[in-house]
């Protein structure tokens, strides 16, 4: 038995008693539950990195605006389908200044966070052909789009992008949509997990293959504007965030609230879906819906019923955000720029004491320091490495349930860790590399 900083004892039963058979294959959310337990039993706190939390207070103009909104009353009238006209005329705005995409506000969706825009795009796109019947995902990348799928009882093939870079690009997705048998495409960008950010050139790829082969491409924008190697805050001003919307008329975007304004809780995102999508007759929708417009089909008669509308007060609270950010009142991008700052002195500390980065390139540049790197231990699995980690006082997850092809490779979050942790992770990270020494022969 080893002497770890979390009693080994309580480890192993709370381990035992959580019924996981692997770690390394747990969800996000079993991990957060195991560690939760395990805190509560041994006292001790973790330095918490499995979950995509914000780290940072919701964003206050938002806040104010949501309460103004409550207290006018507006909990007690059911929200419009299509969202409140500030938030999609705002919103549509903020897509022209950030991003130099033409979008109506018409075409501008709230959604219950970003994972339903999803959950109702991988639905009602499963119906547009009844010869193509399988999402494609580009890994790595969000656990939980998998588990929609499984949920909805539809189709999925993926692979790990980080090998298929640049012009390889192209051919591998040719292999894909060759086949006949692909509605749709989904990345996120930056990429969730892996951080890598694709380049104009591989958008223009996606764009021109997908488009031969009429595959609709989702695009996550979860975490926009944080590849801070580029500065995007200035509003109507080159650099913008790069999208497949400058190169496709064939997309439907997800942005989320979560992360760029830390606004999480309210379960609030936005769903942009190109004109030409939106306005296009799609004769195989009637098999389920009562028309075969694509946009009313996905507004009335998939989101409908999901949830019957958005939180009515979050939508006044995200239109007061974007309307500040577009004035240039608020520097959104700034205001999350501390991620970068504890990545960039995280992955220092980890490779300090043994731990590789796996996810380490962009190309031929170094990745960026953001929301998210992974990292791996020399001889260990990643189901190992993870299980081990947690007698250290280390939570995280691991790249197995991101799709990823690396099998010792774990994702780590830098948002829940405060700068006052550094000090605690590097004692952690330093008695583990003591009690694993690497073996370099």
């Amino acid at each position: 038995m080893k002497k770890t900083p979390i009693d080994y004892n309580i480890v192993q039963e709370k381990i035992k008693q959580s019924g996981l058979k692997s770690i390394g294959k747990a969800s996000i959310r079993e991990i957060k539950k195991l560690i939760d337990q395990i805190e509560d039993a041994s006292g001790e706190k973790f330095i918490r990195m499995e979950m995509g939390i914000p780290g940072l207070p919701p964003v206050k103009i938002g806040v104010d605006a949501q309460i103004d909104a409550l207290n006018k009353g507006i909990a007690g009238i059911y929200p419009d389908i299509q969202g409140v006209s500030e938030l999609k005329n705002e919103f549509s705005k903020f897509l022209k200044l950030f991003m130099d995409v033409e979008a109506k506000p018409e075409t501008c969706i709230p959604t219950v966070g970003s994972m339903q825009g999803s959950f109702a795009a991988f639905l009602c796109m499963s119906r547009t052909n009844k010869n193509q019947d399988s999402t494609l995902f580009m890994d790595p990348g969000f656990p939980v789009h998998k588990m929609q799928h499984k949920v909805l009882n539809l189709r999925y093939e993926s692979f790990d992008v980080y090998n298929f870079r640049g012009e390889k690009l192209r051919e591998k997705l040719e292999s894909y949509f060759s086949t006949g048998r692909f509605h749709s495409v989904l990345y996120s960008n930056p990429n969730n997990p892996s951080w890598i950010c694709f380049t104009d050139e591989e958008l223009k790829i996606i764009a021109e293959v997908a488009d031969k082969y009429k595959v609709a491409i989702l695009e996550d924008l979860a975490y926009f504007g944080m590849d801070f190697r580029k500065d995007i805050s200035v509003p109507g001003k080159p650099p913008y965030q790069p999208t497949i919307a400058k190169y496709s008329d064939n997309y439907i975007l997800f942005i989320s609230s979560s992360k760029i304004f830390s606004y999480a809780g309210e379960r609030i995102g936005m769903m942009v879906i190109s004109d030409r999508l939106f306005n296009m007759s799609i004769p195989d929708l009637k098999r389920f819906y009562t028309t075969d417009r694509l946009g009313y089909s996905l507004i009335f008669e998939t989101l409908y019923p999901l949830s019957s509308g958005t939180s009515h007060s979050a939508q006044y609270a995200l239109a007061a955000i974007y309307k500040a950010v577009n004035q240039g009142k608020f520097n959104f991008v700034e205001y999350v720029k501390d991620y970068g700052v504890k990545a960039h002195e995280m992955k220092k500390l980890f490779t300090e004491n043994g731990f590789k980065i796996v996810y380490d390139k962009d190309l031929d540049q170094p990745i960026a320091d953001g929301f998210y790197f992974t990292f791996s231990y020399p001889g260990m699995d990643s189901e190992f490495l993870l299980k081990e980690l947690v007698y250290y006082g280390i939570s995280a997850i691991s790249l197995l349930i991101t799709g990823s092809s690396h099998k010792e490779g774990i994702r780590a979050c830098t948002s829940l860790i405060r700068h006052d942790q550094m000090p605690v992770l590097k004692e952690r990270l330093i008695q583990f590399h003591k009690d694993h020494p690497v073996n370099l022969s």
